[in-house]
Order: C-alpha cells, then sequence, then structure tokens
C-alpha cells in the first residue's frame, strides 16, 4: 500500500542499512542517518563493510546517506536502529539509544512518528525513549507526536530471509498510528504485517525470540558436557534424536554475536526491577558464556598429555558466527583469553574480520594466513566458508609436523577423515 511518508533511518549497521535501502527501493525518499563519518564515506561511495547491501543498491536516487542532523528535519517518519548491547555487568547499556533519541528529538514536528526497532526490555520505548524525544522537542507524547515499536529481524549473512521476506510485527502508541506504522512497513514488507496490541507485547517479543534460542543452545550445550562425560559423541546423539519429526535441531556451540548473548540480559534485568528472578533465563546465560572457557580447556589437557613445551595454538576464526565480518561479542575471545592466561602463545586468523578492529576492540593482533607458524594444535573457532573448503588439508599444514591436536568447535569438518588427529568438538 502506498504512503507519503518521508523517511529518516538512525544508525546504518547491519540492521538499518538493510531497512533504508528497502525502502528507497519503493521510491520513497530515504534520509540514511549514522554518526560515524567513515562510515557515511564508504556507503556514498558504494561500500558497505558489513557484505549485507550490493554495490548498486546503494546508489539509489531516492537515498540520501548523511552524518549532519539539519538533514533529518526533512523526514516525518523516523526508524531508530541503534545498537543496544550489555556493558560490562551484563546490563542493558542504552547510551546509543537515548542519543539517538535525543538526535530525533531535535527533528521532531507535530504529527511525526517515531518507530524503535532496537531491542529492548519491556517498557523502554514509553519509559526511556519518549521522556527524551519530549525533552528535546518540547512536544508532547500522544498529541503532537506518536511512537511505534517494530523489532528487528535481520540476521547477518543470510541471504534467504531478508527484510522484505521477514513477517513484521508492529505496534504504535495509538490505533491511528498503528496502522500508519502498519502501512508504511507493509509497503515494502512482502512476508506480511503482525500487529501487536500494545508496545510492550511487541518488545517482550523481540527479547525472546533470542532467548528461547538461547536456551535451547544452551541445552546443547550441557548435553555435550553429560555425553562427553560418558564417551558418546553429541553429533551423533543428535542426528539420532533429530529423526523424531518434532525435535528441534538445535547444536552446541559458542553463543556470541549482538543478539542471541545479549538480548535475554535486557528480559532478565527488567524481570528483577519486577520482583521476578528469571531462573532458568540466567542458567542458560551462564551455561553459554562458559563454553569458550570449556573448549580452552579441554585444549590444554590435550597439550599437557602430548609434553608440549612453550605451547602454540592458532585459532581459526574471530568472527561471531560464519562468513560475516561481525565481531561484536565474539565468544571466541574466551577461547584466546583463556589459552593466554595459561601460558600458551596464541596466533588468530580470520579471512572475514577487520584486523584494526579486532586489534581495537579486544586487543588481539590477527595475523595473515602466511604468517601462522606451525603450531602445537589448531582451533577451528568459527567454520568460515574458506576453512571449509580446504578442510582437513588446511588443519595438517597448519600443525606441527608431530602435532595432532584439533578442537573442531562445532564438529564442522568430516569425522571419517579425521582418525590421524586428537580430535575434540562440542
Amino acid at each position: 500500500m502506498p504512503h507519503s511518508r518521508k523517511i529518516a533511518v538512525i544508525g546504518l549497521g547491519y540492521v538499518g542499512l538493510p531497512v533504508a535501502v528497502s525502502f528507497a527501493a519503493s521510491n520513497v525518499p530515504v534520509i540514511g542517518f549514522d554518526i560515524d563519518a567513515r562510515r557515511i564515506a564508504e556507503l556514498n561511495k558504494g561500500h558497505d563493510r558489513t557484505n549485507e547491501v550490493e554495490s548498486q543498491r546503494l546508489k539509489q536516487k531516492s537515498l540520501t546517506f548523511t552524518d549532519d542532523r539539519a538533514a533529518l528535519k526533512q523526514a516525518d517518519f523516523f526508524i531508530v536502529t541503534v545498537p543496544t548491547p550489555i556493558d560490562e555487568a551484563r546490563r542493558p547499556d542504552l547510551t546509543a539509544l537515548i542519543k539517538a533519541s535525543e538526535t530525533v528529538g531535535q527533528a521532531l514536528k507535530k504529527n511525526d512518528i517515531v518507530v524503535y526497532e532496537s531491542t529492548v526490555y519491556p517498557g523502554a520505548t514509553e519509559e526511556d525513549c519518549i521522556p527524551v524525544l519530549e525533552k528535546i522537542s518540547g512536544l508532547k507524547s500522544g498529541r503532537d507526536f506518536t511512537v511505534g515499536y517494530s523489532p528487528e529481524r535481520i540476521n547477518p549473512g543470510d541471504h534467504v530471509h531478508r527484510f522484505e521476506t521477514i513477517k513484521k510485527v508492529v505496534s504504535g502508541q495509538t490505533p491511528e498510528t498503528l496502522q500508519i506504522v502498519a502501512d508504511v512497513y507493509g509497503s515494502v514488507v512482502t512476508a506480511g504485517i503482525h500487529k501487536a496490541p500494545s508496545i510492550k507485547v511487541a518488545e517482550a517479543a523481540k527479547v525472546i525470540e533470542n532467548t528461547q534460542r538461547d536456551l535451547n543452545i544452551a541445552l546443547m550445550n550441557e548435553l555435550s558436557e553429560v555425553f562427553q562425560a560418558l564417551g558418546i559423541n553429541t553429533l551423533d546423539v543428535l542426528a539420532a534424536a533429530g529423526t523424531k519429526w518434532n525435535f528441534l535441531p538445535f547444536r552446541p556451540g559458542l553463543v556470541g554475536g549482538h543478539c542471541i548473548g545479549v538480548d535475554p540480559y535486557y528480559l532478565t534485568y527488567r524481570a528483577q526491577k519486577a520482583g521476578c528472578h528469571p531462573e532458568v533465563i540466567l542458567a542458560g546465560r551462564r551455561t553459554n558464556d562458559a563454553v569458550g572457557g570449556r573448549v580452552a580447556r579441554e585444549c590444554i589437557k590435550r597439550l599437557l598429555a602430548s609434553g608440549a613445551s612453550k605451547p602454540c595454538v592458532t585459532v581459526l576464526g574471530l568472527t561471531f558466527k560464519e562468513d560475516v565480518p561481525d565481531i561484536r561479542n565474539s565468544k571466541v575471545v574466551d577461547i584466546i583469553s583463556e589459552l593466554t592466561n595459561f601460558g600458551v602463545s596464541v596466533q588468530a586468523h580470520d579471512p572475514w574480520a577487520e584486523a584494526d578492529e579486532v586489534k581495537h576492540e579486544f586487543g588481539i593482533h590477527l595475523l595473515e594466513r602466511k604468517a601462522l607458524q606451525p603450531a602445537d594444535a589448531v582451533i577451528l573457532a568459527v567454520s568460515h566458508k574458506a576453512y571449509l573448503d580446504e578442510g582437513w588439508s588446511l588443519v595438517k599444514s597448519l600443525l606441527k609436523p608431530d602435532s595432532k591436536i584439533v578442537i573442531d568447535v562445532k564438529g564442522a569438518l568430516p569425522r571419517e577423515t579425521s582418525r590421524d588427529f586428537d580430535l575434540f568438538s562440542l
């Protein structure tokens, strides 16, 4: 359904950029705003460092990229897609969300609509964001302007489930706002629109989507410990159990990134403020947060058994998932940290991650492939396609001639050719 709204997208990361590009493709004016001047310069040159959007889609005539806040005054429909991470104490960090609300507040006019897509706890849009919008704009929410919430469902690296092809949950402060928000998103989202009855319901739906996945993966990670103790291969068990029609196909692994490893803490934080203590959710988080350390200790056990002196370990992959450059909340860092704490020398490689960003965020120096020295053990931490294509020949080429220790975290390499190695997988 056509609409006459002029759209501004605030935050041009993995979520915001596909949103901006999709709306621009429907020939409506779109302003893509980000405070990162380097990011804006790259986008204006047709380059997306996240590899989510092709160059030609960045050059649409109806799409403008800018870091100039004044340009936002041309819009009347604002979509906020900024990061909502957790701090070191694993509490919600709304800094970027509040600053984005201040930025929108400076451009806000009567009859404008502000829609938040960033993941938050139930109540944040109305309790944390609206007061900022009102204070900066001098306008009254519900009378002069209204807000909505529509949780993002972008999956980095997934070229099947895209913004347009994922059913969109929408909500609005008033019935009229809800209908406008539904119409605007419905103009580009072909998968359909679900109207949530309230903003809080939409916010809650987002956090439990990833909390559910987190708990299922936590169960698999715990089972992998149980099966290791029993001398059973976890993937063999899952393959057998998976023949039942209603068995869910989850697998053990590292749980990092900006969603699954973060969102549950937003829900538990708000639950605890309300006097509720969500034991199951937090138990799942503890289980998943401990996996990196477990992987490192399994490697160390094998190094000790091999008698390696001054051992060196090569870690392959540092991004939070396969075939994306996103390093946010990467749990591979936990593996490297634990190895280093035990005095093990670590060399890391990743064909997707930006070396400067990794150095800045984690203090880890990524090496070029040719600079890797023969190692006492190899850890395939992230199963990038580039690694899997070379398979065991790659692993063998990176080990010392008499070394056999391989940690294939997700069991991605073919096991039938692994007999010559001391192999561990979750």
